[in-house]
């Protein structure tokens, strides 16, 4: 009797890749009985993970002040509803910062979820280890840094071009090639060209002074751009045929690699080179500024929000939530940093772990609404006027030269109400605050970019023929 993929499936054997080679092997060479049943052994799959019957327990570290957060709280707590039936979890905890970041079950921003020998790529997202790097430039002059930093930098969309590079670390280089999920081309080339860019969104360059020194500080805030992004997307391929064999009931952006696999070494390795690549990313940016004003460097640190932590067998999931352990930070060097928005200081923290915190703090101010909701409650206003009545006194500047009235001061959380709800649920102690001077973001870079321009010029041309035509006639 021939076997084809319906035998295997009475079987009790679930579809996969291996059907097609094994149905051919067992027609080949005509097995039966226990031949069949001994060949067949070694595809048997293990049993299907449930979900939770249950949402496993989190901690709510948030508290909606007015109409407006009471819905977004409200959609958080629905999401982390869901999100805490993944049969992976065994903790989570929402910070005060928090909002959704997708559908019902997705992490929000500003969520930790800790799983048990489990790596969640969804959970870390695209922009892997975004995280706040504080360079202390003593008594420099602010406006100096700002400037030099304005040279130095690199926002928006892409890299650096081949002449303007920074020299690449060989041995970093040596652990990308080294790894399964780095070593190829894409991920090299833009490992390469992204070193010292910022991209776009909510990443900034900050400059203020130190509230307790009066000394100058320079902030940068971004992630690991294209190169942490390809390996995002290598992740959740993965995850997603663990998921399919394992747990199909879970939800796709919910997939995990089990860590004790072959792919879940490779994938934290992964992680922990990646995070090289971030923080030197950092550094290069730092270095120039000090090397272009022959600045001095007093102090320096950083910390990711957006990253993997590892304690034993649990994976701290921190998306968007700045850790204040120190088992997190292997090369801790410092407290830690909350920027809040561009025209509120940057908050110096340290504090310790609780039953509550799971050992972390907020990452910043967050959102209570969209960036297109908040556009929308801007009609009647031009972007300047905006943009004049929410930075007055500072020097804040877009990099695209287009303002982006959904990073404006307005687009985020009420600061205080942040700064006071740490304090309710004991997310941290502020030791220091970087008064703001100034800043620089990526903007809107869209309204200028090279396809619209094109697009822009051909329409205009165009018109130009159409109406050369009419007078013509």
């Amino acid at each position: 009797m021939k076997v084809n993929g319906n035998t295997l499936i009475e079987l009790g054997y679930r579809p996969g890749k291996w059907f097609k080679d094994a149905i051919e092997y067992i027609n080949t060479n005509e097995l039966e009985g226990r031949e069949l049943n001994e060949y067949l052994e070694q595809f048997k799959s293990p049993p299907l993970i449930d979900l939770h019957e249950e949402t496993v327990s989190y901690e709510v570290n948030i508290r909606a002040e007015n109409e407006m957060e009471e819905s977004n709280v409200t959609s958080v707590v629905d999401s982390m509803e869901v999100l805490m039936k993944t049969p992976t979890l065994v903790n989570g905890a929402i910070m005060p910062d928090a909002c959704p970041t997708g559908s019902a079950g997705t992490i929000p921003v500003g969520g930790v979820a800790v799983a048990k020998n489990a790596i969640h790529p969804g959970m870390h997202s695209a922009d892997i280890c975004c995280s706040v790097m504080l360079t202390d430039f003593g008594k420099m002059d602010p406006k100096v840094i700002l400037d030099a930093a304005h040279e130095s930098t690199h926002f928006g969309p892409g890299g650096r071009d081949r002449a303007n590079q920074f020299r690449f670390p060989m041995d970093l280089l040596a652990e990308i090639e080294g790894n399964y999920f780095l070593n190829d081309q894409k991920c090299i080339s833009a490992a390469r060209s992204h070193l010292g860019t910022q991209g776009d969104g909510n990443h900034f360059l900050f400059v203020g002074k130190s509230k307790k020194t009066g000394n100058t500080m320079m902030i940068t805030h971004h992630g690991s751009r294209g190169f942490g992004a390809n390996l995002f997307s290598k992740g959740m391929k993965v995850a997603e045929q663990f998921r399919r064999e394992l747990s199909p009931d879970t939800l796709k952006q919910n997939a995990w690699i089990p860590y004790e696999t072959e792919e879940g070494k490779s994938y934290w390795e992964a992680l922990q080179i990646v995070r090289k690549w971030t923080k030197t990313n950092h550094e290069c940016i730092h270095n120039a500024v000090a090397e272009k004003t022959n600045g001095t460097i007093e102090n320096r640190y950083w910390n990711e929000h957006n990253f993997v932590f590892k304690d034993g067998d649990l994976f701290y999931h921190a998306k968007g939530a700045t850790p204040l352990d120190p088992k997190f930070m292997p090369d801790i060097t410092g407290p830690r940093l909350i920027p809040l928005n561009m025209a509120e200081p940057v908050l110096i923290v340290e504090g310790n772990t609780t039953k509550e915190n799971l050992g972390f703090a907020p990452h910043g101010a967050g959102r209570n609404v969209s960036r297109t909701q908040h556009r929308k409650s801007k009609i009647g206003k031009t972007n300047l006027e905006v943009f004049e009545e929410e930075t007055a006194g500072l020097d804040v500047r877009f990099y695209s030269k287009e303002i982006d009235v959904t990073e404006l001061p307005s687009a985020y959380k009420n600061a205080e109400n942040v700064r006071n709800q740490m304090d309710e649920f004991g997310l941290g102690t502020v030791i220091d605050e970087v008064m703001p001077y100034g800043c620089i973001m990526a903007g809107d870079w869209q309204k200028n970019a090279p396809w619209k321009v094109k697009r822009r010029k051909k329409q205009e041309r165009a018109n130009r023929s159409a109406k050369e035509k009419m007078n013509k006639k």
